[in-house]
């Protein structure tokens, strides 16, 4: 079966009713949802149903919060990329809003689960909540998959070291540029897409032409220089990225990729960055003849991160960074 996103659950196709359901809001499918995610294929495949991973979008906090804040890991894009390489046939993305929020727990199950999909059973992470206040527990949607006759089934969280794997510990690691700490809580290295834009210039007088993708609201990865692998269309390329300019204008500023061996007008396609590894953090340097040569540095630094770089898991290497 083909992998299938749905926006909605208005309409879902024949073959994926009675599928086996994770719901969460899997911000980041790291590899605690990944727990989860194993035991939904586990269960699917046993029962000879689909697989189907059932999220939100945005993410409740920001629909709550004054403007949206948060340091989003994964959009709905790339839970799908994500969902798909795990080996799920679909993903239901939801768009959550306040009237969304709204909507009692026994008519979430009913619409959705019993209605929509007829579902097979439900798996949930220990902490999961849903229904209008949070009335939707992991016990109250027990008791409705006996009265409604779908199993559920409720998982703890990874754990590492002291505590669960958990989208939060990612953002803090990716907020200090800890992306090595952040890619093994991943299991997979962190990407993100964005559309490529005109930039100032400065990168190409430099010497140092990039890729500019402007940032989303809330992206709150450390200032600095990084080693990155890039995606345009079905082509891979190497790269070194910059996100802060500490020498000009720092309001807000653009990811900045230079692609190695590479020279395209490219404004306006989409490119897919995975980090690799941290260069250093974001300095000032004296002039511009000693940027460039720290620019010179970084990408000798840069080349030799990547070339020793290999997949984490066999999702990362589904997600098709390394070849």
């Amino acid at each position: 079966m083909a992998f299938q996103r749905l926006d909605s659950l208005d309409s879902v196709p024949a073959s994926l009713r009675g599928a086996y359901v994770a719901i969460g809001n899997f911000d980041g499918v790291h590899r605690g949802h990944q727990t989860v995610l194993a035991t939904l294929l586990e269960r699917a495949r046993a029962a000879g149903v689909p697989a189907l991973m059932l999220t939100f979008e945005p993410h409740p906090r920001d629909v709550f919060a004054p403007a949206p804040f948060m340091f989003r890991l994964t959009d709905g894009t790339a839970k799908a990329r994500l969902a798909e390489a795990f080996g799920l046939d679909a993903a239901a993305i939801l768009h959550f809003d306040r009237a969304f929020s709204q909507i009692e727990a026994e008519d979430f199950v009913q619409r959705f689960l019993v209605e929509a999909l007829g579902v097979t059973g439900v798996i949930v992470g220990a902490d999961f909540h849903f229904g209008r206040q949070r009335r939707g527990t992991p016990n109250f949607l027990k008791a409705a998959g006996e009265a409604q006759g779908f199993a559920v089934e409720t998982l703890d969280l990874m754990d590492e070291g002291d505590e669960p794997i958990s989208s939060s510990r990612i953002r803090a690691a990716l907020s200090e540029g800890a992306v090595t700490a952040a890619n093994r809580l991943l299991g997979y290295h962190w990407f993100f897409t964005g559309c490529v834009i005109k930039g100032d210039q400065r990168g190409r007088e430099l010497g140092y032409p990039t890729a500019n993708t402007m940032t989303p609201t809330g992206f709150h990865l450390a200032q600095g220089v990084y080693a990155v692998r890039a995606r345009l269309g079905e082509r891979l390329f190497d790269g070194v990225a910059a996100y802060g300019k500490p020498m000009f204008d720092n309001q807000r500023p653009p990811f900045e990729t230079h692609l190695f061996d590479f020279d395209e007008d490219i404004y306006g396609h989409t490119i897919e960055v995975a980090l690799v590894a941290h260069i250093r953090g974001q300095e000032v340097f004296s002039g511009l003849d000693a940027l460039i040569a720290a620019m010179d540095r970084d990408s000798r630094k840069a080349r030799e991160a990547l070339a020793a770089a290999r997949p984490l898991t066999e999702l990362d290497a589904q997600l098709g960074f390394f070849g």
